[in-house]
């Protein structure tokens, strides 16, 4: 009978001890997020019907902002706000969620391969129209805990972020053919040579055989990461 009590009283004890981590997270949530119910308010009240507040919002440009996330929730933080998007039907508002890699070679038991990876751990990036109506569909999703910008308020990425982190596609007017041979001029494989096999200038990708630990690799990368080589 005491070891049963024993038990219950342990039970009880895990118990508390989740609840309690569960509104420990819920409170840091809550202390990180400004609040600023105010100042969404006075933004709609300087339109009369909802129809002037909407075409304020459509005249707004869309900008690439940052959004940080708890530590290895990048993946579930993504999702969630598709999930948001598609609840609040917010696809004219939010258009594009990037979670941040790159591709690396690693070397592992002698064997060195070419993997991808998360280039910016805890963040994820997104192309919004910004007003104050979204801070809380944006910051109340799960694995998110709210942009970074200074006091965190939003502030967008600049045209030069916007070029290093790829996140839009760069119109590139190169003369290329099957069979050329090309150099890599950015990313993981810089420096190396290769032979075209495909390439696609609507999308801007190109595909390249690339001779890489001591075979012939398949590698597709994007037209500004390659030049191509003189005959």
């Amino acid at each position: 009978m005491e070891e049963k009590d024993t038990q219950l009283n342990q039970n009880e004890q895990v118990v508390e001890g989740t609840k309690s981590s569960v509104e420990h997270s819920d409170d840091i949530q809550n202390n990180i997020q400004p609040n600023n119910e105010n100042e969404e308010k006075k933004v709609e009240d300087e339109y009369d019907d909802e129809k002037g507040y909407k075409e304020f919002v459509d005249s707004l440009p869309a900008k690439w902002y940052a959004l940080h996330t708890f530590s290895g929730y990048e993946n579930v933080a993504k999702e969630n706000l598709e999930t948001v998007i598609e609840k609040f039907n917010l696809q004219d508002r939010i258009f594009d969620i990037v979670i941040p890699t790159e591709e690396v070679v690693e070397e592992k038991n002698g064997k060195k391969k070419l993997v991808e990876r998360k280039s910016m751990p805890c963040y994820i990036l997104v192309k919004i129209k910004y007003a104050d109506d979204l801070w809380h569909n944006i910051t109340r999703t799960r694995g998110i805990t709210g942009f970074v910008g200074p006091n965190g308020r939003p502030l967008a990425l600049t045209d030069e972020d916007i070029r290093r982190l790829k996140l839009e596609k760069i119109k590139v007017d190169i003369d290329l053919n099957v069979g050329d041979k090309v150099e890599i001029i950015d990313g993981a494989l810089n420096g190396q040579v290769g032979v075209v096999t495909a390439f696609d200038k609507e999308t801007g990708h190109v595909s390249v055989n690339v001779e890489m630990f001591n075979r012939e690799t398949p590698v597709e990368l994007e037209l500004s990461q390659v030049r191509r080589i003189n005959a």
